[in-house]
């Protein structure tokens, strides 16, 4: 079984449904060789988009993604990498920031960008998010830092990440973004209610899901929506002969807003799990029956 892709914007690239998570990568304690091995198991499933951050791994994780395809270079025409600025951490790898902050600088966007693509060891990035909204955030000098990096062809697509549909609004009015990179989880509706997942619709833009399970929250939460959820998904799982992870994940991937899911697991399993959920569809009762399982009540 192999995921779907799909075009996520009028005007954006084609991504895999489910994509590779990499923020934990300098966790697994893989090679550069077992790290190729696990993106062309990834690739085998379909699975051709890659998410990573500037910030990942403590400023390693890009640098551990260069290593494993200087080993392949020629996978790289199969994948789309995207990536993501604008924070700044407290680390002994950034000797300079004396506090956490946000930064979308026209200067500080062009040296992530350029610094990720070095470390990466790759010369464009597909997809080029802001990672959260920065209350300084000139949307003109953004607009211009994007516009360099897409006229020197360092960066094809441009969108953000945790962003409201009126910060969102902001921005889309200087220059066009493909996607909006938001929380959503059975144990996170939040963007069902506040205009999020309602304004890409309205704008054809796929979302792309990060915490699509919580965290690991939505199998080990023992508060009372964490186990009324955990029951419906058990019902479901058994009904469908499938995982109740996979339930979870078919349960934001029916939205008719086309969402694309980020995995963040270093296990083969955990991405066919993954897969194996662009291919459930379930009926409208299933669906609500985990909605009600997360909000606790039944529709008005």
């Amino acid at each position: 079984m192999q995921t779907p892709s799909l075009k996520i914007a009028p005007q954006g690239p084609h991504f895999s449904r489910i994509v590779l998570g990499l923020w934990r990568m300098a966790d697994w304690a893989m090679s550069p060789q077992q790290r190729l091995s696990f993106l062309e198991q990834a690739l085998e499933l379909g699975i051709t988009t890659l998410d990573q951050a500037d910030i990942y791994g403590d400023y390693q994780s890009e640098a551990l993604l260069g290593e494993a395809l200087a080993l392949a270079p020629q996978l790289r025409q199969r994948l789309q990498i995207v990536s993501k600025c604008g924070i700044k951490l407290l680390s002994p790898h950034r000797p300079a920031h004396q506090i956490q902050h946000y930064d979308t600088s026209r200067a500080h966007i062009i040296a992530s960008a350029e610094n990720s693509l070095r470390r990466m060891g790759i010369h464009q990035l597909d997809l080029l998010l802001i990672h959260r909204p920065d209350p300084l955030m000139d949307a003109d000098e953004i607009a211009e830092a994007f516009q360099i990096l897409q006229q020197s062809g360092k960066v094809r697509h441009f969108g953000v990440s945790n962003f409201s549909p009126a910060q969102f609004d902001l921005l889309a009015s200087r220059i066009p973004l493909v996607t909006n990179q938001i929380e959503l989880s059975l144990l996170h509706m939040t963007p069902m209610h506040d205009g999020s997942l309602d304004q890409c619709q309205r704008l054809r833009i796929a979302p792309m899901i990060w915490s699509a399970l919580a965290g690991g929250r939505l199998m080990s939460d023992t508060s009372e929506q964490g186990l009324r959820v955990r029951q419906a998904l058990v019902t479901l799982a058994s009904e469908l002969g499938v995982t109740e992870a996979s339930v979870a994940l078919a349960w934001i991937l029916q939205h008719p807003a086309k969402p694309l899911v980020l995995t963040g697991s270093g296990r083969v399993a955990a991405l066919r799990e993954a897969v194996a959920a662009t291919a459930i569809s379930l009926t409208r009762e299933q669906w609500f029956s985990l909605w009600c399982g997360s909000a606790g009540r039944s529709v008005d």
